[in-house]
């Protein structure tokens, strides 16, 4: 005889664990839990069926795998939890004596700290691993940085938070890994490519952020803790694997007058095999040049020495570069070019034909990527966020950020009027200037001579430099070149900010293609005939004039009315009489018929009617009514041409066909739709 099987000892039953009894198995709190189970990366799972799953009648509706509680029991934060409960019930027993003073000394020395380090180990056994999880990390960090503090969101986590985000942007500017950047409703996405993984996150706006009652911050605080100790391992690695001290020194004066990434100070471990195979492996410039100075400050004078140091052979090799560089009759110099000539030069995918796939083009290099604002100083006016604007063009070489003094310490030069500065970012409608001045057609020598042209007054622009709005710099660096900036001039309106990964697929709508090249033939011969109106879609253009496409017993209501028009025109001649009828009273009694003839045949097919009372209506509505007919028939006949060949198709490929022909429709409508809305725009 078969051994009886005991209820919810195998299967589902046995797989799976309530949270209820894991909480009694590990002997914990409800809170604990939720913190071991965070830290652990434990996340609750879903039987396929409840009911055999859970041992009771009452299904459950929290599961977790019984191998994950299994694991649980032998995690050394356990003891922690443990330790810290007998830690409250001292101060509860202290508390009840009365004696406050052992009560304090308790809660301030006697509190178990939690080391998260050996969870990290386990969680993310490779460096690659960790950096793959580096999103939602960077995006809660930089959420709690831009926090104010309360009593939920202590003023030390908050400090962490902005300390860690900043060593983390520093990394970025010297190695050059940032490669895009997107404004939104949301905040401001970035994505950096690190060790060939591509991290996306996303910093809100610098705006007073209003903490609600409504979120649980325990819970994010946990998230928090993880997050801080995971990316102090992450920025560790990063800075030395580029021959950097980790952490780097701060530089409290400067914080407090709002430096930010100038309370930063950078320096040299004084490794340099593994910086200079860094930089010879991803092509960045040398750290310790990088390191040692900030926005354009130049170092100590020890860092002024490290510069200097260079090894015998590099020194040999810049020796022979130059010799054969200095020498222009040496036969020698062409073959050298054509063998040194970059090979990395990035090839561009070009679409054959009109139905083929758009391929991806390559990446640009991270030489050009770090270069690209590295020959311009800037200048950012009050109105303009500089946090943002500073670090994207120090990511992408700018050695030279300058704005006001109110914005903060750690400015190129607080000077608007320094003849040094390229580019200046405004955000502000553009000021009428005084033509006395200003004089757009002064040389150069010109405004060295006077003062008053070199230095105009408040409300004037420097002459020789570049006047931009912020978005400039976002689309230049998304499309990895130097767009024109008369397009983004101040009160210009700006071309449209596009999301950089989103690419256009076919039959959807792509601002950047022109009108013409994007509309189907229906659409062109709308257009073509002057049918589309401002208020309706060019789709549903005619299907009030031509009923025959909506119901096949419907009327058409213009065509009708026109032939009977005519009929009536023609067969009635008028009340004979000696004297000849006015003109203009016969055209008027006709329009009269017409109309109330119109809005009979309207009444009778349901439909409403608005008198027109013209006959440029009427002609109208018949050219219109010609092409709305030959569209409207074209499309019934390539719907029965479809169903014709859906009938012949088995049923699971049908559905299928259909699933797809409802989300592309979709698609479509909308795409239409923005051509429409753009079509309204560019008429007006």
């Amino acid at each position: 005889m078969a051994k009886i099987k005991k209820k919810g000892t195998t299967g589902q039953a046995k797989n799976f664990i309530t949270r209820t009894q894991a909480v009694r198995k590990l002997q914990i709190s409800l809170p604990d839990f939720r913190r071991l189970c965070i830290y652990k990366g434990i996340y609750p799972r879903e039987p396929r069926n409840k009911k055999k799953a859970s041992k009771t009648s009452t299904p459950s509706t929290t599961f977790y795998y019984t191998k994950d509680i299994q694991y649980l029991l032998h995690e050394p934060i356990l003891h922690k939890f443990r330790d810290h409960k007998a830690l409250a019930k001292k101060i509860a027993r202290s508390l009840g004596r009365g004696e406050v003073g052992d009560a304090a000394r308790l809660e301030k020395t006697g509190r178990p700290r939690i080391s998260l380090d050996h969870v990290i180990k386990e969680r993310y056994p490779t460096f690659v691993d960790a950096l793959r999880d580096l999103d939602d990390a960077l995006s809660l960090l930089f959420l709690f940085a831009n926090l104010p503090s309360t009593q939920t969101v202590p003023p030390k986590t908050i400090a962490l938070c902005q300390r860690l985000c900043s060593e983390f942007q520093h990394y970025l500017i010297i190695t050059h890994s940032l490669r895009k950047s997107f404004i939104s409703i949301k905040g401001i996405y970035y994505q950096a490519t690190i060790q060939g993984q591509d991290i996306l996150w996303l910093v809100p706006h610098k705006f007073v952020q209003k903490v609600t009652g409504d979120v649980d911050f325990r819970i994010m605080g946990t998230f928090v803790d993880f997050y801080t100790t995971l990316l102090g391992f992450v920025n560790y690695r990063l800075y030395t694997s580029i021959g950097l001290v980790y952490p780097p020194k701060f530089n409290v004066n400067s914080d407090e007058k709002g430096g930010e990434l100038d309370a930063f100070k950078l320096e040299s471990s004084g490794i340099e095999a593994i910086a200079s195979i860094e930089g010879q492996a991803n092509g960045h410039v040398d750290s310790k040049q990088e390191a040692g100075q900030t926005n354009g400050h130049v170092g100590s004078e020890q860092e002024k020495g490290q510069e200097v140091e260079q090894s015998d052979a590099q020194r040999h090799a810049d020796e022979i570069g130059r010799l054969i560089a200095a020498d222009p009759n040496d036969d020698r110099d062409d073959q050298i070019m054509q063998d040194e000539a970059p090979t990395d030069i990035i090839d561009e995918f070009v679409v054959q034909g009109e139905g083929a796939d758009v391929l991806d083009q390559p990446r640009q290099s991270d030489s050009e990527a770090g270069t690209l604002f590295a020959p311009y100083s800037f200048f950012l006016s009050r109105e303009t966020p500089r946090q943002p604007l500073e670090f994207i063009l120090r990511a992408f070489g700018c050695k030279r950020v300058s704005w006001d003094e109110v914005l903060g310490d750690g400015a190129f030069t607080h000077d608007e009027f320094d003849p040094s500065i390229t580019h200046q970012v405004v955000d502000r409608p553009p000021v009428i200037q005084d033509e006395s001045i200003q004089d757009e057609t002064a040389t150069e020598g010109d405004h060295m001579e006077s003062d008053a042209v070199s230095k105009p007054a408040r409300s004037g622009r420097m002459p020789g430099r570049t006047y931009i709005q912020p978005q400039w710099i976002w689309d230049c660096i998304n499309q990895g070149k130097l767009l024109r900036a008369d397009l983004y001039a101040p009160g210009a309106t700006l071309p449209p900010h596009l999301s950089p990964w989103v690419k256009p697929t076919k039959n959807t709508y792509d601002p950047t293609v022109p009108l013409a090249d994007q509309e189907n033939s229906e659409e062109e011969e709308v257009e073509a005939e002057g049918l589309v109106d401002d208020d309706d879609d060019p789709a549903q253009v005619g299907l009030d004039e031509d009923m025959d496409s909506i119901n096949d017993h419907g009327m058409d209501v213009a065509g009708a009315a026109e032939s009977e028009d005519l009929s009536v025109d023609e067969e009635f001649g008028g009340f004979a009489s000696d004297e000849a009828p006015d003109e203009g009273a016969a055209v008027e009694e006709d329009d009269d018929r017409t109309d109330y003839q119109r809005e009979l045949e309207a009444e009778a097919a349901g439909l409403p009617y608005t008198i027109v009372g013209s006959a440029a209506a009427a002609a109208s509505s018949s050219s219109k009514g010609g092409v709305a007919k030959k569209a409207a028939r074209k499309r019934q006949e390539d719907e029965e041409e479809l169903e014709r060949r859906k009938i012949m198709m088995p049923k699971k490929k049908r559905k299928l066909y259909e699933k797809m022909a409802y989300s592309n429709k979709g698609k479509d409508e909308e795409a239409r739709k923005l051509r429409g809305k753009r079509r309204r725009l560019e008429k007006v």
